[in-house]
């Protein structure tokens, strides 16, 4: 006779779903000021400003927190930044999740030599350091938001394809794979009705682990130069050019890097609070 799971305390799973709700929350809110914001609210635009209003300070009539030594609105430039930073973050994790997944899942679903063929060519990229592939990668490309998404997307397909392989090889020893191969169900639907569901919440999660990750990479290239060129906002190039002045003008820096640190942090926590939830089930 089989015995019931116990179901966890209304207290803990309270916690788990406060865990991904207020993360989740400010998620939401800062990609909905990012790309809602500047239509929403009257900012004015991100480059173009006056010289003559220069380093004001926060709360000054029209530019809430302040200028740059451009005269650029502050609070324009950190939306329209995150817009930089978010679209890179997003569509590195999605080039990583499918292109890293379906290869992953393929890997270890077919096996033999197609596992060994694709594991080794991941495993030469692996054996580069990441981040000096990544700098080299976007070295080479040259400074724009199409180059840094690619230079990044080398980070981040390898990691999907483990993630993905490990758990299509944990599903390989289940009943339902082997029944399914038995009946003869092709491995196209196979890989798309089995496989694809089962590891979906795996790559979900460290997808939402990765958007952290990428947003820190991104900025450390624009900080670098090596990203989204100026003038074009991002929070990486803001902090370089809020360095240059950092001791008369620390607020330059601390704007956006405080934005950075907050999304960041949450975008961490709603994934590790995720992989908590779904691993418990």
């Amino acid at each position: 006779m089989a015995v019931a799971e116990a179901a966890p305390p209304a207290g803990r799973s309270r916690l788990h779903r406060l865990g991904v709700v207020i993360p989740a929350g400010v998620v939401a809110f800062v990609a909905l000021a990012c790309f809602a914001g500047p239509l929403l609210l009257p900012v004015p635009a991100p480059v173009g400003g006056n010289v003559l209003e220069s380093y004001l300070p926060a709360f000054s009539p029209g530019h809430l927190l302040g200028t740059d030594p451009n005269g650029n609105d502050i609070l324009s430039r950190i939306l329209h930044g995150g817009r930089s930073s978010l679209t890179v973050a997003v569509a590195v994790n999605v080039l990583g999740l499918v292109v890293g997944g379906t290869l992953g899942a393929l890997s270890g679903a077919v096996g033999g030599v197609t596992d060994t063929v694709i594991m080794r060519l991941l495993d030469v990229l692996i054996a580069f350091p990441s981040l000096v592939l990544t700098l080299a990668v976007a070295q080479s490309l040259g400074p724009s938001q199409v180059n840094t998404i690619l230079a990044l997307a080398f980070f981040s397909v390898p990691a999907f394809a483990r993630i993905s392989r490990a758990a299509t090889l944990r599903l390989r020893e289940l009943p339902f794979m082997a029944a399914a191969g038995l009946c003869g169900t092709p491995g196209s639907r196979i890989l798309l009705r089995h496989i694809a569901p089962n590891i979906a919440p795996q790559l979900i999660t460290f997808g939402m682990l990765g958007m952290g990750i990428v947003i820190v990479i991104e900025g450390a290239l624009s900080f670098l130069g090596l990203g989204i060129p100026p003038p074009a906002p991002s929070w990486g190039n803001m902090i370089a050019q809020g360095q240059q002045s950092l001791s008369a003008t620390p607020m330059l820096v601390v704007w956006p890097s405080a934005v950075l640190f907050v999304t960041v942090l949450a975008f961490n926590l709603l994934g590790e609070n995720l992989r908590s939830r779904w691993s418990e089930r």
